[in-house]
């Protein structure tokens, strides 16, 4: 602060997902001297791409490009809560975009006033998104949130309202940009031009917004009744089967394996098919006769048997499966049918 009480320099809080819109959107609002520091939320539902070379989500391309610290908020039960009736409604699957930006937007705007900042952005592009990005859903996010007309987006502003901001002289309207529509050929040529980005690398997209997840979740909304964030990593897991009031999963390599036996809870059943490589399956929920054998079939079909019985070990603790039952693999095509 100066004597006369004055920031000598503003703070800028930018909504960052690692994506090219949010490290432009953030170059831009720096390129004014204004301190940006970004804000990422973690979520369950963040599909990174496993192709790309760069870190988790790409966010290490904000400290290391641009010198900006990022901060982390995690989702919350209240999210999941959203998910079961969304005010605004959904996509085209389990994706409701619009409640979604505003459940985000409302926590950061709490946090802006922890960190004393003095305005708040995101790297959002009018008409890039059809369910969320088209001018009247972004003018209900700035509503609903409680940021009409404080809610900066760098990428589009030519295209909307002069903000506050603007208006009060924070932000210098010119050096913003127009931006409209899905092409990213403005933003990558700056992100080259400042050294930011020899190539660009997309990040992943929401797991709600696909259809075979989408299943999965709708599926564990219906049958728990006290949502857990931590329950949602098991759901990208594996295959997963809904047998009467039960939830099979079945992994399909060593590597899910390893992970469904760290996401399990203590009252799963274990089942693995003894002396045979093969998945390691998970029961959730009421275990009667019937579902344990329909999930030792399932673990046997999907097992390098190529017999039409076998022998399946099971328990509680993975260190003692100490139980063991000869199964019959009959009907071999109602295996699929509960598939989610």
């Amino acid at each position: 602060m100066t004597k006369a009480g004055i920031k000598e320099q503003l703070i800028g809080l930018g909504l960052v997902s690692g994506g090219l819109d949010s490290l432009v959107a953030c170059l831009l609002i720096q390129l004014q001297g204004i301190k940006v520091i970004g804000l990422n939320f973690k979520s369950p539902f963040c599909q990174y791409n496993k192709d790309s070379r760069l870190s988790e989500c790409n966010l290490n391309l904000f400290q290391e490009k641009l010198g900006i610290e990022v901060h982390y908020l995690t989702l919350k039960e209240d999210y999941l809560e959203i998910l079961r009736n969304p005010k605004f409604g959904y996509g085209r699957n389990l994706n409701p975009c619009l409640d979604c930006r505003i459940y985000i937007l409302k926590k950061a705007k709490k946090y802006m006033k922890q960190i004393n900042a003095d305005l708040i952005f995101t790297g959002e592009v009018l008409n890039q998104r059809p369910k969320s990005q088209h001018m009247k859903a972004l003018k209900i996010v700035e509503k609903e949130s409680g940021l009409e007309r404080k809610l900066l987006r760098p990428l589009s502003a030519k295209e909307l309202d002069p903000t506050v901001y603007e208006e009060q002289g924070l932000i210098d309207r010119k050096k913003l940009l127009g931006i409209k529509g899905r092409s990213r050929k403005i933003q990558i040529e700056l992100a080259r031009k400042h050294g930011l980005l020899k190539n660009y690398y997309a990040c992943g997209g929401c797991l709600l917004a696909d259809k075979h997840f989408t299943n999965r979740m709708r599926d564990y909304l219906k049958f728990t009744e006290h949502i857990k964030i931590e329950d949602i990593s098991i759901l990208r897991v594996g295959r997963h089967f809904r047998y009467k009031n039960s939830k099979i999963i079945v992994g399909r390599n060593e590597a899910e394996n390893e992970m469904l036996l760290n996401l399990k809870k203590p009252t799963d059943l274990i089942i693995e098919a003894k002396d045979v490589p093969g998945p390691i399956t998970i029961i959730q929920g009421e275990i009667d006769n019937e579902t344990f054998n329909y999930a030792s079939m399932l673990t046997l079909r999907y097992s390098d048997l190529n017999k039409s019985s076998g022998q399946v070990i099971f328990g509680r603790d993975y260190a003692k499966l100490n139980n063991e039952m000869t199964v019959e693999i009959n009907n071999v095509e109602i295996l699929k049918k509960y598939i989610l």
